[in-house]
């Protein structure tokens, strides 16, 4: 059956308010949709239906179909708890960062799609990485291809909602996340990690810290292998020892080099539809660069961009896609002088 079957069949049921056949439909739809590759599609319309699902089921059992839910106050404090859910289309390919990194990247990703090899061996799977380095270098962007390349949906933490002013709150919040990620077998990303996960005598509120980073430790040590937790930080050194340990994978990110940024102009500029106006100005507003992110520069070179077309449409001169060096340039020089504030 086609996709346009489907839907059609989804709008007969749906007015006709059948909602066994509706559910039986959706899912065909989810099945049709990964075996034709769009995965992303299947995805948000399995995220769909289990949201759906919890917000229309009322205390105790409800029987959808073929299957049994219940419902829980708890399914509603988690949806608090996150600041979004999504499915992500990224891949390598957009990522610009240290080979090694990839490489480490590359392998976590293969980890899981040859899962079931590992465990005929009785080999664990990696699922808990800690992203790591200054900010604005690619620590949630390479989240993103994580769970572009795994085809996994990806629940952002809310840090905020999570932790508590109340005693032992905060602790319950994680566990209610981390049961929600091993119901669902999706990605959890948490940024701004060291928050919760500070060394326990760094901070004056030892006690309540040493209970959120012994729950984190213990949801750790219970997570099933199909779950994964991403954990990002610009502040390693913060974070309690033991939970360094539990980390399958701990990836650092560095500011980009000369050739890194090249590629990252290239990256910006794939489409081909821009070109420098002064191509031999370019090296040097790459060396102009160092010490900059990622972020940084690549903001920079979006902004010359618009700046350039702005100041063609005002002088009414014909429009062309040549980007300004020369406002480039004093972009750059901007933002370094902000930052070093």
């Amino acid at each position: 059956m086609s996709q346009f079957s489907y839907i059609k069949e989804i709008a007969k049921y749906g007015l006709e308010n059948d909602q066994e056949k509706l559910l039986a439909v959706l899912n065909e739809l989810i099945e049709h949709s990964k075996k034709n590759k769009k995965i992303n599609f299947a995805l948000q319309l399995q995220s769909i239906l289990k949201d759906t699902i919890r917000q229309h089921q009322t205390n105790g059992l409800t029987k959808v179909g073929s299957e049994t839910y219940i419902q829980r106050a708890e399914d509603r404090e988690v949806d608090e708890l996150i600041l979004e859910k999504l499915t992500s289309d990224y891949s390598f390919e957009n990522l610009v960062c240290d080979s090694k990194v990839k490489e480490d990247l590359a392998y976590f990703i293969k980890e899981h799609q040859t899962a079931d090899l590992l465990r005929k061996y009785n080999l664990p799977i990696a699922n808990k990485v800690l992203l790591h380095g200054p900010s604005g270098c690619g620590k949630t962007l390479a989240s993103y291809v994580l769970a572009g390349e795994l085809q996994k949906m990806m629940v952002v933490v809310n840090l905020g909602a999570i932790v508590s002013a109340k005693l032992g709150e905060t602790s319950k919040n994680l566990a209610k996340l981390f049961r929600r990620a091993a119901t669902e077998e999706c990605i959890i990303l948490i940024d701004e990690f060291d928050s919760l996960g500070k060394v326990r005598d760094y901070s004056q509120d030892h006690g309540e810290m040493k209970r959120v980073v012994n729950t984190i430790l213990q949801l750790f040590d219970y997570l099933p292998q199909n779950s994964i937790i991403i954990a990002a930080t610009n502040q390693k050194e913060m974070i309690d020892e033991a939970l360094l340990r539990r980390f399958d994978l701990s990836v650092k990110f560095e500011l980009p080099t000369a050739k890194q940024i090249q590629e990252l102009i290239a990256l910006t500029l794939k489409n081909g539809e821009f070109t420098f106006d002064t191509k031999n100005k370019v090296a040097e507003i790459v060396k102009l660069s160092n010490g900059l992110s990622y972020y940084s520069i690549q903001k920079t070179l979006i902004t010359a961009i618009k700046r350039s077309i702005f100041n063609q449409v005002e002088k009414v001169i014909p429009l062309t896609t040549k980007i300004s060096t020369s406002t480039w340039k004093e972009l750059i020089l901007e933002e370094k002088k902000s930052l070093a504030k």
